[in-house]
């Protein structure tokens, strides 16, 4: 089959648009999408300068997509005097698995020549998440208490960084699970939480309402957040870009995962699925956030323990560490 934008041979079809493309054209076609995103969210504003550039500050695990938005951003931004690109890495402590993860991640920056900065769980709390699959006192899953410890170690050092925003590689598929779940728990503050936190525009796009300001948290952004897994994990290996793509021993997401099948079942007999639910959830959590911003205040306090940034006595993170002392 050929790619229905030139004579060369195609590498892949997206029945969700109908095309075949080639793989120049397809990578182009990734690049201008996460670009686009970038331009439509207003992540680089008209105040970054060589003189007051911004910090972006990359979560990078290692992983398809946390490479591929690193290896595009340092393409179109590397030589940018206004921007200021910054890599981190997190050693949960899983034996096996996260060694080989960081090798891409120091193979991928040593090659674009971008600063790298590694955090591990065992320096941070004193804990390895090995360990944290035995002990579990509260019963999760793995991936309840790591979530909580890597949102806690991300913002705490891309404030340390000076970041003006934490980019991360969440691609369409996540997000599409991420707004399925929201939309079947009908949670519609954490909808509004959402939007304000990662999804929304930032003051001074012209598409759609933007989010809401909070001085507690370095903002996120998810510049890959319109392309689809597969087609992330085509271009990292067209591109020949350092991934390590294998599953983390310990996941075991069960609500997330039949989540997963049903888009997956969806997508395939309905092309487009994804792409709809994502557009519609972010509409509806706008409108959510204009409507529920302040309700829960932005009124935070700080943790009794570290200081961090909670509306309750304990942060979720220090809790979670009591528990496992």
């Amino acid at each position: 089959m050929q790619c229905d934008k030139c004579s060369e041979d195609a590498v892949m079809h997206a029945a969700y648009s109908g095309l075949h493309m080639c793989e120049d054209h397809f990578c182009r076609s990734v690049e201008k999408r996460l670009r686009k995103r970038i331009r439509d969210d207003n992540l680089l504003p008209d105040s970054a300068t060589p003189e007051n550039p911004e910090t972006w500050v990359i979560g990078l695990s290692g992983g398809k997509d946390s490479v591929v938005l690193t290896k595009i951003l340092d393409d179109t931004f590397g030589k940018d005097p206004r921007v200021e690109l910054v890599a981190l890495s997190i050693h949960e402590g899983i034996e096996g698995y996260r060694d080989e993860s960081l090798a891409a991640c120091e193979a991928l920056t040593a090659d674009l020549d971008l600063r790298h900065e590694t955090v591990a769980y065992e320096e941070e709390f004193d804990i390895r998440m090995d360990e944290v699959v035995e002990d579990d006192p509260h019963d999760m899953s793995a991936c309840a208490y790591c979530g909580v410890f890597r949102r806690d170690v991300l913002s705490r050092y891309a404030t340390e960084l000076g970041a003006d925003k934490l980019l991360t590689g969440h691609n369409l598929d996540d997000e599409a699970e991420t707004a399925l779940m929201n939309f079947l728990s009908g949670d519609i503050t954490q909808m509004a939480n959402h939007f304000d936190a990662s999804l929304g525009p930032f003051e001074g796009s012209e598409v759609g309402p933007t989010r809401g300001d909070s001085e507690a948290f370095v903002p996120r952004a998810k510049p890959l957040r319109d392309v689809p897994e597969k087609e992330v994990a085509l271009y990292a290996h067209l591109k020949e870009l350092p991934a390590h793509i294998t599953e983390c021993p310990h996941s075991e997401e069960a609500y997330r995962g039949e989540i997963q099948e049903l888009l997956y079942e969806l997508e395939e007999n309905h092309p487009g699925t994804r792409h709809s639910i994502v557009a519609g959830y972010e509409e509806l959590a706008g409108l959510a956030a204009d409507e529920h911003r302040g309700e829960n205040g932005d009124e935070y306090q700080e943790c009794e323990r570290c200081g961090g940034p909670t509306r309750r006595d304990l942060c979720r993170k220090c809790s979670l560490l009591e528990a496992l002392a």
